[in-house]
C-alpha cells in the first residue's frame, strides 16, 4: 500500500498529454466594453417591427435611399398630374386679349417680357382648338362655294377628313415645333423655356382664325393675298420675339427657320383647306 501511495503523489504536469488545471479569472470591466463585443438579442424588439429582424449599420442609408427614390417618383408623378399645370391657366380675359392683340404687332418684339411673370398654356389650347374647327368648317364651305361657282348643280357635302387633318396638323405644329426649337437652343447652350415657347407659338396662330373667314370668298387671287399677309404677320411675330430671346447674333438662323416654318404653315392651310 505504501508503494501505491507514493505513486499517486508523483507530479504529473510534465507528462505528455496531461490536461492543465482550469483557472477561473474574473472578467474585467474593460473586457465587457471591447469594440468587437456587439451582442444582440434575437428576436430584436423594435416596437411593432420585430418581424424585420436585425438592423444593420446600413439601415439608415437604405432608408435615406428609399426616401430619395420616393421623392424622385413624386417629382415624376408631377408631370402627369393636372394640378401641376393649373398655374399655367391662371389668366383672365383681359390678359388673354392683351396677348392676342400683341400678336398683331410683330414689330414690338416684347412678347416674352409681357409673359415673363405668368406664361400660360390657355392660349395655346384654346386658339389651336378653335382654329381646328374654324378651318375644317370654313374649308368645307369655301370648297363648296368654289365648286358652285363653276358648276351650279354641285350639292353640299361635308368632308369629315378636314377635321382629322386639321387636328393632326395644328396640334402637331403647335406642340412639336416649339419643342424642337427648345431642344435646339438647349443644345446650343442657350437658356430656353418650353412653356414660353408654347405660349408664343399658340398666340401666333390666332391671326389664322380671322383670315379663315376671308378665305371663304371665292376669289383665288384674293385668297392668296390674305393668306400670305396673315402668314407674314404670324411669322414676323414669332421670328422677332424669338430673335430678342436669343442672346447672341450667331443664332440668327433660328429665327429665320421659325419664320420659314410659319410661312409654310400658312401655305399648307391655303392649299389643303381652301383649294
Amino acid at each position: 500500500m505504501a508503494t501505491d501511495d507514493s505513486l499517486t503523489n508523483l507530479p504529473t504536469s510534465h507528462l505528455l498529454g496531461s490536461v492543465p488545471a482550469v483557472v477561473t479569472e474574473a472578467k474585467s470591466p474593460s473586457s465587457q466594453g471591447a469594440p468587437g463585443a456587439n451582442l444582440q438579442i434575437f428576436p430584436p424588439n423594435n416596437g411593432g417591427n420585430s418581424w424585420r429582424g436585425y438592423q444593420t449599420l446600413g439601415g439608415q442609408s437604405e432608408a435615406d435611399g428609399e426616401q430619395s427614390v420616393n421623392e424622385s417618383a413624386n417629382n415624376w408623378k408631377g408631370f402627369f398630374s393636372i394640378s401641376s399645370y393649373t398655374q399655367y391657366f391662371n389668366v383672365d380675359t383681359d390678359i388673354v386679349l392683351n396677348r392676342i392683340l400683341s400678336s398683331f404687332y410683330p414689330s414690338s418684339g416684347d412678347f416674352f417680357s409681357k409673359i415673363d411673370a405668368n406664361p400660360d398654356l390657355y392660349g395655346l389650347i384654346w386658339i389651336s382648338t378653335t382654329l381646328i374647327f374654324v378651318i375644317a368648317s370654313l374649308g368645307n364651305c369655301a370648297t363648296y362655294l368654289m365648286h358652285k361657282r363653276t358648276d351650279s348643280t354641285t350639292a353640299w357635302s361635308f368632308d369629315v377628313s378636314y377635321v382629322n387633318v386639321a387636328t393632326f396638323a395644328i396640334y402637331g405644329y403647335a406642340l412639336l415645333v416649339p419643342l424642337g426649337f427648345y431642344f435646339l437652343l438647349q443644345y446650343m447652350g442657350s437658356n430656353a423655356s418650353l412653356v414660353r415657347f408654347w405660349c408664343l407659338w399658340g398666340y401666333s396662330l390666332f391671326i389664322f382664325i380671322l383670315s379663315s373667314f376671308l378665305l371663304i370668298i371665292p376669289n383665288e387671287f384674293l385668297r392668296w393675298i390674305v393668306i400670305l399677309l396673315s402668314g407674314a404677320a404670324s411669322a414676323g411675330f414669332v421670328a422677332l420675339n424669338l430673335k430678342s430671346y436669343i442672346p447672341t447674333n450667331d443664332m440668327t438662323f433660328v429665327s429665320v427657320a421659325a419664320f420659314v416654318l410659319q410661312i409654310g404653315l400658312a401655305i399648307f392651310l391655303k392649299m389643303w383647306f381652301f383649294p
